[in-house]
């Protein structure tokens, strides 16, 4: 059960990088949170009050913690699991809401820091934007999702002086995706394995079924910059999330059945910041603006879900948003095959060989760095013997020599 511990001025309930999975709740007193900006390497201080929630990011989540917690005057904070937190979190409305709209606006902070790195501090407007994301697709021969982009702006912005552009390039799209359908389709059936549902069981209640929805391979499911009026569960299949950058599409993610996505719009009524394609055939249930509230409060379940999700999400673009500040192009590239060891450690720690099934367009992808770049980097890294490039994976050699690597330029700063 949840205990009331007692801390004294200058102590130290956490360090950065501890693994602890307790939640702190503030009864009486002051701490503050210290951790590093990931941009700029400058300290960064949260103040916590009496009454407000910390550590619960690294607890839900079970990552190292990434501040420290410092006690500024003698006082009280309750310690509890995530079991007796998530308990207490159920059955409070107002916290809910609160802690959503809290960890939804770190998350799009995040969002911004990335897209301002990778588009050096170029703003958008909305209709330009969501041309820009139209021409994206069609640029890399992705006309199923460059008409779905073309057919939301046209609705949405019927009078817009873009309107021409954009129904040429509908119609132009339209018909080359014809033709690479017709190719598909000869070999759909023997290709094709119907993906297994992997939906919490409170989803698989028959009172959700109204909500289903399903999507084709490469249909653009929400659009970078269209208003945010509807958010998505995803039953089974693959959803890739996108940001145009400069005429380019750069990965943010990749998510799988359980995970939400679509809500940030929700929370703060903004414009969407990243496009979500299917990769696959994708089954979705769709929640809209008016109920997105009810349904938190309504189902704790749902909401736990979802916070857990905000937890992962962050680390993932602070680990995202750490490779990009990297002002070496080649130390980038060891910091992209080091996040991706961390996201599958090998069965045998002592073995340095890894294998990862990139390519050099994904790294690109993953590293903000052109392909050519990525191209010239990687070819050098060869003639090192650090990594072996194929046509669909990349072997390192020695992952330590790739962590040396990203280390000993990291702290680089650009003249």
């Amino acid at each position: 059960m949840p205990k009331s511990i007692p801390y004294t001025k200058g102590s130290i309930i956490y360090f950065s990088g501890d693994k602890d999975d307790r939640i702190f709740i503030l009864q009486k007193g002051m701490v503050f949170l210290t951790s590093t900006d990931v941009e700029t390497g400058a300290p960064v201080t949260e103040y916590i009050r009496e009454g407000e929630f910390f550590g619960v990011k690294s607890a839900f989540g079970h990552f190292p913690r990434e501040e420290t917690a410092t006690v500024v005057m003698d006082s009280v904070a309750v310690s509890m699991s995530v079991a007796e937190f998530e308990k207490l979190f159920s059955s409070n409305k107002a916290v809910i809401m609160k802690m959503l709209r809290v960890f939804s606006n770190q998350l799009r902070a995040i969002h911004k820091k990335t897209e301002s790195i990778l588009s050096s501090g170029k703003n958008v407007n909305v209709q330009t934007g969501m041309v820009s994301v139209a021409q994206s697709f069609y640029s890399e021969d992705e006309y199923r999702s460059c008409c779905d982009v073309c057919l939301k702006f046209l609705k949405l912005y019927p009078n817009s002086p873009a309107k021409d552009i954009m129904i040429k390039m509908y119609a132009d799209a339209k018909i080359r995706m014809e033709k690479l359908q017709q190719r598909a389709a000869r070999n759909e059936q023997q290709n094709s394995i119907d993906a297994v549902p992997i939906t919490p069981s409170v989803f698989s209640l028959p009172g959700f079924a109204r909500f289903a929805k399903t999507f084709e391979p490469g249909s653009v499911i929400i659009s970078e910059y269209e208003p945010g009026a509807t958010f998505y569960l995803i039953q089974s299949g693959s959803v890739q999330l996108v940001k145009c950058v400069n005429g380019s599409r750069k990965n943010l993610d990749i998510l799988h059945p359980g995970e939400f996505f679509g809500e940030m719009a929700i929370l703060e009524n903004s414009p969407r910041s990243a496009t979500c394609v299917a990769i696959d055939k994708v089954e979705v249930l769709e929640f809209n603006k008016e109920n997105f509230e009810v349904l938190m409060t309504g189902n704790p379940q749902m909401a736990l879900i979802l916070l857990k999700l905000f937890c992962k999400r962050i680390y993932d673009q602070k680990r995202r948003l750490k490779i990009l500040v990297v002002p070496d192009a080649q130390a980038r590239i060891a910091d992209v095959f080091l996040m991706f060891d961390e996201m599958a450690p090998p069965v045998n720690p002592n073995d340095k060989v890894r294998r990862f099934n990139l390519t050099v367009s994904d790294i690109s992808h993953w590293s903000g760095l052109p392909v050519e770049v990525v191209r010239d980097e990687t070819n050098k890294l060869i003639e090192k013997r650090k990594i072996e490039v194929f046509d669909t994976y990349i072997i390192v050699t020695n992952i330590v020599d790739m962590k040396r690597l990203a280390d000993s330029r990291r702290t680089q700063r650009q003249a």
